[in-house]
């Protein structure tokens, strides 16, 4: 920026506390989807400490329930692993758009915030960059809030597993996508912004849908032809 002084990114305690309390709305969502992976993972014939060591290391509720979906008996490790790594590719971009705050950590800082960066952790870290927000310390405040619960709904929902014998079609599977839907909020930017570009990777993902490919191909046609949209706009902006 020239003629000026890029504004001081830091880390305070204070800010993960903060980002702790702005997750909370969040965990109180995001805690039924972790039952449900949970008692999927229960179903499937994972013990208790291998669901957890799974939802630790993976901490990606989406990328897990596909990889329950796929699990079978012998186990399809690679299948399983290539479905995680595309479902969890979108990362990639998060992680590039919230450079201003990731490029000032170093060590245990930048490492923890990358290990629980999610959708949410990510929605509310870019809102309150926009908001001229500079303490990265929210950001993995956010992330360990979340990372948390997630771990203690995944142990839930497994020790009752054997117990609660949810039909297809519950309600309490319609709690990823709630979620998934109210993290749009604070990153909305505008219909002249996001409009197109949201537009295009709703429709390519029914498109795809519709046509027979299986997940997580809808998905990541419809990520990568909206980014790329979102991508071309921005610059013909410039």
């Amino acid at each position: 920026m020239s003629g000026g002084t890029e504004p001081r990114v830091t880390f305070t305690r204070h800010g993960v506390w903060r980002g702790v309390r702005q997750a909370m709305p969040l965990v109180i969502g995001t805690f039924p989807f972790g039952l449900v992976v949970g008692i999927l993972s229960d179903a499937k014939g994972l013990s208790l400490l291998e669901a957890l060591v799974m939802s630790g290391l993976v901490f990606a509720g989406s990328s897990q329930l596909l990889a329950l979906e796929l699990w079978s008996d012998p186990a399809p490790v690679a299948a399983a692993t290539l479905a995680a790594l595309v479902v969890n590719m979108r990362l990639a971009p998060m992680g590039a758009a919230l450079a201003p705050w990731l490029d000032r950590l170093r060590g245990w800082r930048l490492w923890g915030t990358l290990a629980t960066l999610v959708d949410h952790s990510y929605a509310l870290s870019a809102a309150d960059q926009r908001r001229g927000g500079r303490d990265a310390g929210f950001l993995l405040g956010v992330g360990l809030a979340l990372w948390a619960f997630w771990m203690v709904a995944v142990a839930v929902g497994h020790v009752f597993g054997a117990v609660v014998r949810l039909p297809p079609g519950h309600p309490l599977y319609f709690a990823a996508v709630a979620t998934f839907c109210a993290i749009l909020v604070p990153v909305w930017q505008g219909v002249r912004r996001d409009l197109l570009p949201w537009a295009l990777a709703a429709a390519v993902s029914l498109a795809a849908w519709w046509g027979g490919l299986g997940a997580p191909w809808p998905l990541l046609a419809g990520a990568l032809s909206g980014a790329a949209l979102g991508a071309w706009l921005e610059m013909r902006r410039r």
